[in-house]
């Protein structure tokens, strides 16, 4: 790879240069978007934070030193766990957890430096290749599943997920947008793929390891987010699924793949900032996002509402948006696994597809009940009807309609602005395997609307239109509020399979969270060492007693 600026300590390449632009892209709309969000009691610690994590971030990306690398790592733990205290009552707790899942995998990164420097005798970067060959010796891969860890915390794939969901429900809003939305994504699928690129020779186990950890990220997310109530905890949950395309991508180990999983980490930065941040304009104006609580704020809102429509159509996939081209890609790569390669890897690659695919089916349906509830649909509360004659300030809408514009000229101009210019010469020796012409599909899939929109206008071409209330079974003036027909509730019904029922009631029970597997864990042993030392003399003369017989075992050895 041809480095563009070289320096014992940094380094600025083509993988880490279009990173370090959208990490100040994302530091300037945040800081616009926060103007009027942020308490003014808040904002100077606030606007402190925030620029010590972009300069922190900065740094990360562009270190080539691998300790250096873990100082920033380690500094922008501070400041997440600083930001998110910030939000409202209970995000301290969430906090907590989310410093002490992120710190404990920077403690495992720290010994997988101490490995490579113990394997190389150098912390440069551009100094070290490391192999992977299928031997005993397992010091190199214990090295890059340390690092690999750490890099899965930080952008949140399973299992080091669980603090994602609680932080989007509790941090503010622009807290959300700049540092789980985009920048923990873009830091962690970074270091991902700097370490599987660069550092390491991936052997072909340990790509499967990748690719099973994406697929399953995949759909277990997705299968979470479907059936919640909270927007910001929906989106969160999204968060986390589409991490799994990133990782996948990089584990398939072929050009395409890599390069869709590099694009993908882009693409999701952006619409998935810009979903926060219209989660934040729809709170800043009805004080909730609660899905039942909300609907009929596409009239009084519309931008956000475009905004927030173009940003679900990219996460789920639908061309001709930035989110469909990303992960066709990363389809490819998958499809290119099909030849040459072993059973095994066949049939890792085939259920990975399935996932992949089955997954964006289920995002688009799940951000159809989000776009209904919010948005379209019967208004939930009349008096916030009343007060919503206004869009958000321009300082708040401004930002979420420069990040859909952003989607939309990464998947028309998709070939011509980000792959030319940021992804393939990051990836190097991209071969496209399939066709998509984004700039004739585009143009026909925008034909297509103009006509519809002809014909639904044209009141010649059919009968006059009508407005009437809403109904169920049959025609009602005034139908009750619980009555209305809601997107929200329809998904509970996959609650009542009976497998997927004893999942759901599993991950309410906090079953899956490491978090809390972690904190029982801990505690009970807290609870069995103050059994043993319970401060009765006897006690721990028998103690002294045992004790001594094991040494004297020992030495009849």
């Amino acid at each position: 790879m041809r480095h563009l600026f070289s320096y014992p300590w940094f380094r600025l390449d083509q993988l880490n240069g279009f990173v370090a632009l959208a990490i100040g892209l994302f530091f300037v709309l945040t800081l616009l978007y926060s103007a009027k969000f942020i308490k003014a009691g808040q904002r100077i610690a606030y606007y402190a934070y925030i620029i010590l994590t972009a300069i922190a971030s900065l740094g990360a990306v562009l270190a080539n030193n691998l300790i250096l690398l873990l100082v920033f790592w380690g500094f922008l733990g501070i400041t997440l766990y600083q930001l998110i205290a910030m939000g409202q009552e209970g995000s301290e707790a969430v906090a907590k957890k989310t410093f002490i899942i992120v710190g404990g995998s920077d403690a495992l990164m720290l010994l997988g430096i101490g490995i490579i420097y113990y394997l190389t005798g150098t912390f440069q970067m551009d100094k070290i290749k490391i192999s992977l060959p299928l031997t005993p010796y397992p010091l190199p891969v214990i090295a890059y599943l340390c690092i690999a860890i750490a890099a899965f915390a930080k952008a949140g794939a399973m299992p080091f997920h669980s603090w994602i969901p609680d932080c989007a429900e509790s941090a503010p809003v622009p807290v959300v947008a700049f540092l789980p939305a985009s920048l923990d994504k873009l830091l962690g699928i970074y270091l991902l793929a700097r370490v599987s690129l660069h550092l390491f020779e991936l052997n072909q186990a340990l790509n499967i390891v990748l690719m099973l950890i994406g697929a399953f990220t995949i759909i277990a997310a997705v299968m979470m987010a479907l059936v919640q109530h909270n927007m910001k905890r929906l989106l969160g949950y999204h968060a986390v699924s589409q991490v799994g395309y990133m990782v996948l991508g990089i584990g398939t180990g072929n050009p395409i793949g890599i390069a869709g999983g590099i694009f993908h980490m882009l693409n999701h930065a952006v619409y998935k900032s810009c979903l926060f941040l219209s989660a934040g304009n729809v709170e800043y104006r009805t004080k909730t996002t609660e899905l039942d609580e909300l609907g009929g704020l596409a009239k009084a809102m519309p931008i956000t509402y475009f905004s927030c429509l173009i940003a679900s159509l990219s996460i789920s996939g639908v061309p001709p948006f930035n989110g469909f081209v990303s992960k066709w890609m990363i389809y490819q790569g998958l499809i290119s696994q099909f030849q040459g390669a072993g059973l095994g890897l066949r049939i890792v690659s085939i259920i990975s597809l399935i996932a992949a695919m089955f997954g964006s089916g289920l995002t688009l349906a799940s951000f159809m009940k989000l776009i209904h509830a919010t948005f379209l649909g019967q208004t939930k509360n009349s008096t916030n009807s009343k007060q919503l004659k206004n869009e958000v300030p321009w300082t708040m809408w401004l930002p979420c309609l420069i990040l859909a514009f952003i989607c939309i000229v990464f998947g028309v101009f998709a070939y011509q602005l980000p792959l030319k210019y940021f992804i393939l010469p990051a990836a190097g020796g991209v071969v496209f395997t399939g066709t998509w012409l984004a700039g004739l599909s585009s143009l026909l899939i925008f034909v297509g609307l103009v006509l519809g929109i002809i014909i639904f206008k044209s009141k010649g071409l059919g009968p006059a239109l009508r407005q009437d209330a809403s109904f169920t079974g049959a025609e009602t003036k005034d139908m009750p509020e619980d009555a209305a027909v809601s997107g929200v509730e329809f998904y509970n019904t996959i609650k009542e399979f009976s497998i997927l029922k004893f999942i759901y009631k599993k991950a309410e029970e906090h079953c899956f969270d490491i978090y809390e597997q972690g904190k029982n864990l801990v505690f009970g042993l807290g609870r069995f060492f103050q059994l043993l030392h319970n401060g009765v003399l006897p006690t721990y003369l028998v103690w002294c007693l045992l004790g001594m017989v094991g040494l004297f075992l020992i030495l009849l050895r």
